[in-house]
């Protein structure tokens, strides 16, 4: 859930899709910007955090990198309970991840925290010579559920920060107190006569 105080909002930030998305490298090139060719394969889960100055607050995501093979699939609902927002990502010459993308997303509408923010990330847009799925295609169906959706390339560093600054604007902001500080409010009439003769 995002955690707020004084306009300094604590986010749980979640990453899903299928292995090889560029997940890891997605975090890596927000939190640290670095580009590794050669990823090793997310065991479990990895945990990154980032802060976030906007105009009116400032953002900590707590993010969790979960690894994308089938056989950690059961963990997922650990990292995803509770989070604040999730960028599900997919990779743009593979179909496949597009389909397990779509997969996410279903699970997390039953699952997931109602209030989440989803982003959908079509990663590896540097290999558009590659591409299997169309923008055309990969925004409808963003549109359709509800989602905000941005092209990414961790590998040239496009729109990495813009979906996570992006996120950060769309997490929920704590509404100003009813009463003012310090004002107590009395329950029972009791209460407000002693108040009213006390204080007039």
């Amino acid at each position: 859930m995002a955690t707020i105080g004084n306009n300094n909002i604590n986010a749980k930030l979640v990453l899903l899709g299928d292995m090889g998305a560029g997940k890891s490298s997605l975090v890596l090139r927000f939190v640290k910007g670095q580009f590794l060719e050669f990823q090793e394969s997310t065991i479990g889960a990895a945990f990154f955090s980032q802060t976030l100055a906007l105009n009116d607050a400032t953002v900590k995501f707590e993010i969790w990198d979960t690894a994308g093979q089938e056989r950690y699939h059961s963990l997922a609902p650990m990292y995803y309970r509770g989070a604040a927002a999730a960028i599900i990502v997919y990779d743009i010459t593979s179909k496949d991840s597009f389909e397990k993308a779509k997969k996410w997303v279903l699970e997390l509408q039953k699952q997931g925290n109602p209030s989440m923010v989803t982003a959908l990330a079509g990663n590896k847009a540097d290999l558009e010579d590659k591409r299997k799925v169309t923008l055309e295609e990969a925004r409808a169906y963003a549109d359709e559920n509800g989602l905000f959706f941005m092209e990414t390339s961790a590998k040239t560093a496009v729109n990495v920060n813009d979906i996570f600054y992006e996120i950060a604007r769309r997490l929920p902001r704590a509404q100003p107190a009813q009463n003012p500080a310090g004002m107590v409010l009395s329950n029972t009439p009791a209460e407000q006569s002693k108040a009213s003769a006390c204080c007039s």
